[in-house]
C-alpha cells in the first residue's frame, strides 16, 4: 500500500473508532468523582433519603457515616450555562430519564464548576458558556472512602451533547 493511502486508511480508522460525537468516554476518580456525585445526588429522583443523606455527609468531609452500601449516582444529561454578557445567568438542566430538574444560581454554579474540574470543556455561543455531559454514572463506596486512601469514588460520562 502506498504511504498516502496508508495514512488515509489510518485516519479513517481513527475517525470511525471515535464515534459520531468524536468525544471519548471519560472517567474521573477520587475527590473529583465524589464532588461530581455530591453536586448531582441532591437532585436525583431515584436516590433514597438515606442515600442522599450519606452523600451529603461524605461530601461535607465526614467519612464516618452509618450508611455502608455503595451508592450509584446517575444522570442522563447535564447541560449548564453561564452568561458572559448577562453575567447573572447561571443555570443547569439535569435530566434523569423523563424527569428534568432546572437549577439556578449557586447550585448551578457548583455544578458548572465541578464539571470543569472533571474536565468538561466549555463551549461558547452568543453571550453564553455551556458545559454538558451525558450518561453520568458515579459509584460511591462509603466503606472504601472510610479507609482514606483516595479510593471509593469513580464516575464515567460522555463529554458534550
Amino acid at each position: 500500500m502506498k504511504p498516502v493511502r496508508l495514512i488515509l486508511a489510518c485516519a479513517f480508522v481513527v475517525a470511525t473508532a471515535s464515534g459520531a460525537s468524536g468525544a471519548a468516554p471519560a472517567k474521573v476518580s477520587g475527590s473529583t468523582a465524589l464532588a461530581l456525585a455530591g453536586v448531582i445526588a441532591p437532585l436525583s429522583p431515584v436516590l433514597s433519603g438515606a442515600e442522599k443523606k450519606a452523600m451529603a455527609m461524605l461530601f461535607a468531609a465526614n467519612s464516618d457515616i452509618p450508611y455502608k452500601k455503595p451508592i450509584v449516582v446517575t444522570a442522563d444529561r447535564i447541560v449548564c450555562r453561564t452568561g458572559h454578557v448577562d453575567i447573572t445567568v447561571r443555570n443547569c438542566e439535569v435530566a434523569f430519564g423523563k424527569k428534568t430538574r432546572t437549577v439556578n444560581g449557586s447550585t448551578a454554579n457548583e455544578i458548572f464548576a465541578t464539571e470543569a474540574l472533571a474536565g468538561i470543556p466549555p463551549d461558547g455561543a452568543a453571550g453564553s458558556n455551556f458545559e454538558s455531559l451525558t450518561n453520568l454514572s458515579c459509584t460511591i463506596d462509603p466503606n472504601a472512602i472510610r479507609r482514606k486512601d483516595g479510593g471509593g469514588a469513580d464516575c464515567t460520562f460522555q463529554p458534550g451533547n
